[in-house]
């Protein structure tokens, strides 16, 4: 299976953020983690993600008769890069999108689900806006970007951390203004 059709499932795209940070995580945990997904549907999903070069299995243990596994994200798992994303077709580009507001949207319901979810204490934002930019004030601000998220990316889980999930989403919104008076 090819790495967009791997990553743009709902589920298997949830799973991949479960694991991010370096967490091993039983499959027992993926569904205490994704409480509106059903166990049978997480444990189907962690099978092609396995297969895929998505996950290993961390380590395994004998628990009352059946084995345990923990699972987490391969180090050189694949990727969509630059490339990838270049063979898509407009229809994958759309159920890609499509796929990414579903998990958002999930994820989200998810956290006001919680116990104690406080939006203003944890710093939730949501917001749109525009911005005019030409290819290169568009190249230059993502340079930027990056070099601010590239500090933080690496952060391993620790006490006082928690996980926030980041989606950007950036396209241009109409077509490029005629340019006579």
């Amino acid at each position: 299976m090819k790495t967009a059709d791997l990553l743009l499932h709902p589920v298997r795209l949830r799973i991949v953020h479960a694991l991010a940070g370096g967490r091993e995580l039983t499959t027992t945990q993926l569904c205490a983690r994704l409480p509106d997904v059903s166990k049978v549907t997480v444990y189907r999903q962690v099978a092609p993600l396995l297969e895929g070069g998505f996950l290993e299995v961390a380590e395994e243990h004998r628990v009352r008769g059946a084995v345990e596994r923990r699972y987490r994200l391969r180090q050189d798992r694949p990727v969509i890069d630059a490339d990838a994303a270049a063979e898509m077709t407009l229809e994958d580009h759309r159920r890609g999108f499509a796929v990414a507001m579903a998990v958002l949207i999930a994820e989200f319901d998810a956290y006001l689900d919680r116990a104690g979810a406080d939006p203003a204490a944890d710093g939730v934002s949501y917001r749109q806006g525009v911005l005019w930019l030409s290819p290169g004030e568009l190249a230059e601000m993502t340079r930027k970007m990056l070099d601010v998220l590239r500090d933080s990316v690496g952060n391993e889980p620790a006490p006082g951390r928690v996980p926030y999930l980041l989606s950007p989403v950036l396209f241009p919104a109409a077509p490029e203004p005629d340019a006579t008076p």
